[in-house]
């Protein structure tokens, strides 16, 4: 504009319109321009069969993503440490593609990788071959992957989240890592575990697998260590579920600067200590230092009804020196309450049909807890009955 006000007179208004006139000619001439478009069409021209001609370019910007975080020197590497000729970079980022895009095995992952733009240029056996030096690598490729995210992202590693869970094999005998345990599916097939860390942004850092036999408990100290280690992440807050949360566990996370935060199931505590965190007395608000009963408490208040009150409670042990912190949320208790009463409802309809209860039932969504069996004998004595001899009914 300061350079254009001078050659119209200073008039803004002028140098407006004279900007809109040249856009007018500029889009006039490149509509001249393009006006015709030659497509040449022979209906007598056969395709050839099988010919590939549709392409996926979806993966541009996962291999954008991948130069980011410098595939190319852990694949460098790795190759340095490995005799092998065929190109395991191709394969590891095809892998990855598929993944994210088409997951499936690692047959139908080659087929998928013929999709792309770029055409793969190895064989199906290649790709098999590189998952034994795939699954050495592993610790590295994690290490170098944590490292170079943070050319691409900041990376939270002041809270870490850790979880297990398990993938069955439809094989029927077991192996060295595929055993028979407890499947998440329920399922009677051997079973391989998977414990996964994540940073405070849900973003994955490091997994490890481990026999499908084993113990989940005993998996995080082993992979905590290793992030300890390699990815250089020494003070840090430990998440879990009650399920993760033994006292080994939480004595490996009471020094070098960590922390924990698990959950506590209130019938495993002590009397003392439950019947002090049932108490309704001395709650406190966020921010407040005021004791609150929340017995007492108008739930029908919108105010009352969004906040979380909590106390703590010191919990002295042996080997652990703990501070639990209980809350109550009068939305989330609505929440319960309203599922209860669906699953009595549910409890009722199943004592109506008469349907024969399983001997176990612990799932906790199941409305059959609700449901007691009991015998009972009732001696009603001497009876006389119309015309015929004194009997004892015994039930």
């Amino acid at each position: 504009m300061d350079q254009l006000l001078p050659l119209h007179d200073n008039d803004r208004d002028k140098v407006i319109a004279w900007a809109k006139q040249q856009a007018k000619l500029a889009t006039d001439s490149y509509k001249k321009e393009n006006e015709t478009i030659s497509i040449p069409f022979h209906p007598n021209m056969q395709i050839k069969l099988n010919e590939q001609r549709n392409f996926n370019c979806g993966y541009l910007f996962l291999q954008s993503l991948c130069s980011d975080l410098r595939f190319d020197n852990i694949c460098r590497n790795i190759r340095n440490r490995h005799d092998y000729e065929y190109p395991f970079q191709d394969i590891l980022l095809d892998m990855v593609y598929a993944r994210i895009l088409y997951p499936a095995s690692k047959k139908s992952t080659y087929s998928f990788a013929q999709t792309l733009l770029e055409q793969p240029e190895y064989d199906l056996h290649h790709m098999y071959r590189s998952l034994s030096v795939l699954a050495g690598e592993s610790d590295y490729i994690q290490s170098e992957l944590y490292r170079n995210s943070h050319f691409v992202h900041s990376r939270n590693t002041k809270i870490l989240y850790y979880d297990c869970t398990n993938y069955y094999f439809e094989i029927e005998e077991s192996d060295e890592l595929r055993k028979y345990g407890k499947s998440k599916e329920h399922r009677p097939n051997p079973i391989v575990g998977m414990g996964l860390f994540m940073d405070a942004d849900g973003i994955p850092l490091a997994f490890d697998i481990y026999p499908g036999s084993q113990n989940e408990q005993k998996t995080l100290k082993p992979l905590e260590q290793k992030v300890i280690r390699d990815f250089e992440c020494s003070e840090f807050i430990f998440c879990s579920d009650s399920g993760l949360a033994s006292q080994d566990n939480r004595l490996f996370n009471d020094m070098g600067g960590r922390g924990y935060v698990v959950t506590q199931s209130l019938k495993k505590l002590k009397q003392e200590y439950r019947e002090t965190a049932l108490d309704p007395k001395q709650f406190r608000k966020p921010g407040s230092n005021e004791w609150i009963d929340i017995s007492a408490l108008d739930e029908t208040n919108p105010e009352v009804y969004e906040t979380i009150y909590y106390k703590e409670v010191p919990i002295e042990s042996k080997k652990l020196s703990e501070t639990m912190i209980v809350t109550y949320s009068p939305k989330y208790r609505a929440y319960q309450k309203k599922i209860r009463e669906q699953q009595l409802e549910r409890a009722k309809k199943l004592i109506e049909s008469g349907d024969k209860l399983k001997k176990e039932r612990r799932n906790p969504n199941d409305p059959a807890r609700f449901v007691k069996k009991t015998s009972a004998s009732i001696n009603l004595g001497p009876v006389k009955l119309r015309n015929s001899p004194k009997i004892n009914l015994d039930f």
